[in-house]
């Protein structure tokens, strides 16, 4: 299954003028397969055997995936970042939806957020964290 999506990573990671790293292509490959926002161990799972990597070096391809508006990471009250891959442009800030039942947490694309709110004098807006939590259709 990730074969289909190893070339399109490729191509992504290319087009942003970066090196197209196996470990790069590899994880966002990964990534592009999911339906969902992953952990960095679920990450680390799916690699095949021949192409893992060591959690430092996990840890930077994630970090450079997401400078490169490739991937997003999302927030998570059990204090591990999910990752998940922008198949379009994410330029919009949006909400996630987190399940309390099986801890799946998707993008809710269709729901923005605008950041039109007065902030005090000297302040500035940079991102907005936003998750609802519920049961998705599995768990109900």
């Amino acid at each position: 299954m990730l074969n289909q999506f190893h070339h399109t990573a490729e191509d992504m990671i290319r087009h942003n003028g970066g090196r197209a790293t196996a470990g790069r292509i590899g994880i966002l490959a990964i990534l592009l397969a999911e339906q969902q926002a992953i952990t960095h161990r679920e990450i680390e799972q799916r690699l095949p055997q021949a192409q893992q990597l060591d959690r430092v070096t996990l840890y930077r391809a994630l970090e450079w995936l997401v400078e490169k508006n490739l991937i997003h990471k999302v927030t998570s009250d059990d204090r591990a970042w999910r990752y998940h891959a922008n198949r379009e442009l994410h330029s919009h800030q949006h909400a996630h939806f987190k399940c309390t039942g099986c801890a799946q947490v998707i993008c809710l694309d269709k729901l923005p957020i605008e950041a039109n709110w007065p902030l005090p004098a000297g302040y500035r807006f940079q991102e907005i964290e936003l998750t609802v939590k519920g049961l998705c259709a599995n768990c109900c």
